[in-house]
């Protein structure tokens, strides 16, 4: 997934890599090249640059002309770890959507080793898989769990390790303590690790399941987990697709709306479009308004689109009455408000399948919520709000193809909604506490 750099509109909104922590501490900035050195990469020369929860720097990439610089064959992710702070941050790069849980769960579940190490060293590893390249479908179905293979620049875990070794000798072997080499060596490791009884030096897990994701791979593939079936949804060019484990494995095309829509409606993954949800969440009336500033841009592609408010929207939909039928969007959510108003629900069946996607959301507490709105984006490109939220990687292809007067008007939306207050928005619109 290589990135050109991106335009500066986003950066300097904070829409893309924002929320990183900056480093520009001159020994932390050595522990980091010691890092990129054990996995064979140029040392950085820059005085400061940021970092995200896995240690990924958008200007280390630049700089050596690699975003995939943690991430090579994109499997097998590279991490560094320089502070224990690392965990409240974003992940901002990489080709599953897992890694930012499996970064999380890492440092939670190790969080005293992390502190206590990062006070004299660099942490490093990769996140290993059974697979060293993706060729097919069936190599990301067998990657059932992930082991983090954890290194540290001067080798405290090992130090710490042979230290725990030689205080057992001692308290074991009767003579041992008049082996003066062995004492001497004990007294070196010590100032190096401290006393291992008080320092939890070594992490105590590192092997984590890997579940539900969505992976670059293949032009952007989704994996569900169900106790009796997997699920595959990705374009069916996909090598593997339909071959790989057919027995255990099911398999939907990204391009049929009406299988997927039944999938995930059949799963439970889906709040099916209710007055209980609907009326407060002010969700058709926003997706009608994103409708709407699509076809305005379809229409008027370079039109400066600054001070819009809803009366000029009402003024323009009274204006393009042709068009705004010909698409149908905006009159269906229009006619599903009507209908949960009066019936307090919506029949989805009679609904046509790419339809039912404007009017639903994800069950806000299932496990899988994250990634199925993400999926739910997919089918409706027009809410690039939604697709901002849930779906980056979509939404970074889309901005690359937008005109300069629609991504500032993409980013002036984005800052007035969605970057003013996130967690109440998610919230208010997606029924997400965080």
């Amino acid at each position: 997934m290589t990135h050109a750099k991106k335009p500066d509109l986003l950066r300097d909104n904070e829409l893309i890599y924002g929320r990183l922590l900056a480093i520009d501490e001159p020994h932390l900035i050595q522990r980091y090249n010691k890092a990129l050195a054990a996995f064979g990469l140029e040392p950085t020369k820059l005085a400061s640059f940021q970092i995200d929860r896995t240690g990924f720097s958008p200007e280390i990439a630049e700089e050596c002309g690699d975003y995939d610089y943690l991430d090579p064959n994109e499997v097998n992710r590279r991490f560094i770890i320089l502070t224990p702070s690392q965990i409240d941050l974003p992940v901002v790069h990489t080709a599953f959507s897992n890694t930012s849980q499996l970064m999380f769960e890492f440092m939670s579940k190790n969080q005293r080793a992390i502190d206590a190490l990062t006070i004299k060293d660099v942490i490093y590893g990769e996140i290993e898989d059974s697979v060293p390249k993706v060729n097919d479908i069936e190599d990301l179905l067998s990657i059932n769990q992930v082991e983090f293979k954890v290194l540290s620049a001067e080798d405290v875990l090992g130090k710490a390790a042979e230290l725990g070794k030689l205080v057992d000798r001692l308290k074991q072997e009767p003579d041992a303590w008049r082996d003066n080499a062995m004492l001497q060596r004990m007294v070196d490791l010590a100032k190096v690790c401290g006393d291992i009884r008080e320092n939890a030096l070594v992490p105590d897990q590192v092997i984590f399941r890997h579940n539900a994701y969505w992976t670059s791979h293949f032009g952007g593939l989704y994996v569900f987990v169900d106790p009796d079936m997997t699920t595959v949804i990705s374009d069916p060019a996909a090598p593997g697709f339909r071959r790989s484990r057919p027995w255990q494995v099911s398999y939907l095309s990204i391009n049929d709306a009406d299988k997927v829509f039944r999938f995930l409606a059949a799963t439970g993954r889906l709040d099916l479009p209710r007055a209980s949800w609907i009326e407060a969440s002010g969700y058709l009336e926003h997706r009608a308004e994103m409708v709407v500033r699509a076809l305005i841009r379809d229409a008027e592609p370079n039109r400066n689109l600054t001070d819009v408010d809803k009366v000029w929207l009402q003024t323009w939909i009274h204006g393009h009455a042709d068009l705004i039928a010909q698409d149908g969007n905006f009159p269906f959510l229009n006619a599903a408000k009507r209908e949960i108003a009066q019936f307090g629900h919506l029949k989805i069946e009679d609904v046509p399948p790419r339809q039912r996607f404007l009017v639903v959301r994800a069950k806000p507490d299932h496990p899988d919520a994250w990634l199925t709105n993400q999926l739910i984006s997919d089918f409706v490109p027009q809410d690039f709000v939604s697709r901002y939220v849930f779906n980056k990687p979509g939404f970074y292809k889309d901005y690359d193809g937008f005109s300069d007067a629609w991504r500032s008007h993409v980013v002036d939306v984005l800052k007035t909604t969605y970057l003013k207050e996130k967690a109440a928005f998610r919230a208010r619109l997606y029924g997400l506490t965080d």
